[in-house]
């Protein structure tokens, strides 16, 4: 039987692809590379996959004081990776990009390994930018990224199954079957602070709307139930969420968003600035907005009035953007890649 090994982690979005990928690969032994992280304790869950552990080392963006080390230990992390994967013997590697993917990829390059990359957003991340030079193909979530280069594919986002089929009644049950529009706000597998920020009293939504909010594990505990108000801390459920919302309010990370587009859900995107990241999120909103599926707010406008003026205008308009999703092609871009690796194999 064929075995590969998938790597990522660090997010949740680094993570649910490589687990659409290999729901498309039944008859292979499958295989996870990963950090005592997120993507550890979600693939407590996946029977079907054996998981390994590794350490892996994050550049920092806001300290570059705090990189010098890397070098140092990224060897171990590469050490590492080799020892396992010289007893898994796989045929080939599929890198959801990101740092916990890196040393994973440059031992299999090592080793000889076939590798495949995938990068969500419009431009390649730090670590795929490295991890694109041995790949074989670098598969892309957006057209734009493609290069006049052979490596490069165009597959969309891999999207779960699960996602694809919400049942909007079991989130309405929960949430009392509302009257009002149903607003959710997520903001990421950790939460993110200015959502959280935004809702720390969200009264001036709840009244005219039922407020659903994401909060992240880590601050949940920050937040109390009230009046058409629905803290959660994580939502192993969210596709009935997303199913029973009628607007979603988040970051602009390709994961939620692409999702956001499988399931044809306006979106109103609170991309990070580039003070707070490589600007990616800034580039996915754009694109976005430009295709007519939501609208954004750029994160120095950011405030209460903005949100709620920017909720009320979308809620009035929501025909026109779910006109715009519904024009969007529903590809099955797990199955590609999964007939991507076939090939290469």
């Amino acid at each position: 039987m064929k075995k590969i090994v998938f790597t990522g982690g660090g997010t949740a979005g680094h993570i649910y692809p490589n687990l659409a990928v290999a729901e498309k690969l039944p008859n292979w032994d499958k295989y996870y590379i990963g950090t005592h992280g997120m993507e550890e304790e979600i693939l407590k869950t996946c029977q079907s996959i054996k998981f390994f552990a590794i350490d892996a080392v994050k550049f920092d963006r806001s300290k570059i004081s705090k990189n010098f080390l890397i070098p140092f230990k990224l060897s171990s992390s590469i050490k590492q990776a080799k020892n396992i994967l010289k007893k898994i013997k796989p045929n080939i590697i599929f890198s959801k990009g990101g740092y916990v993917s890196l040393p994973v990829v440059l031992a299999a390059k090592k080793l000889g390994i076939t590798i495949v990359t995938h990068e969500s957003d419009l431009t390649l991340g730090l670590a795929n930018k490295i991890i694109s030079l041995p790949a074989k193909k670098v598969c892309t979530t957006f057209l734009e990224t493609c290069k006049n280069n052979s490596k490069y594919v165009f597959t969309g986002q891999p999207i779960r199954e699960q996602i694809l089929h919400g049942d909007k009644n079991k989130a309405l049950l929960t949430l009392g079957y509302p009257t009002k529009p149903i607003i959710m706000f997520i903001g990421g597998s950790s939460g993110a602070k200015r959502i959280n920020e935004l809702l720390s009293d969200p009264e001036y939504l709840t009244k005219d709307f039922c407020v659903v909010h994401v909060t992240g594990k880590n601050n949940f505990k920050n937040f109390a139930r009230k009046k058409d108000y629905f803290p959660f801390p994580f939502l192993s459920n969210v596709a009935d969420y997303f199913a029973a919302a009628d607007l979603v309010v988040t970051r602009a990370g390709s994961g939620v968003i692409n999702e956001l587009l499988a399931v044809k859900k306006p979106m109103l995107m609170l991309p990070l600035s580039k003070k707070a990241s490589r600007g990616d999120q800034l580039d996915n909103a754009k694109l976005f907005c430009k295709y007519g599926y939501g609208e954004m707010i750029l994160d120095e406008e950011l405030n209460q009035n903005n949100l709620q003026e920017n909720i009320e205008k979308m809620i009035k308009n929501l025909d026109f953007y779910k006109k715009n999703l519904q024009k969007a092609e529903n590809d099955d871009a797990a199955q590609h890649i999964a007939n991507l690796i076939e090939e290469l194999c």
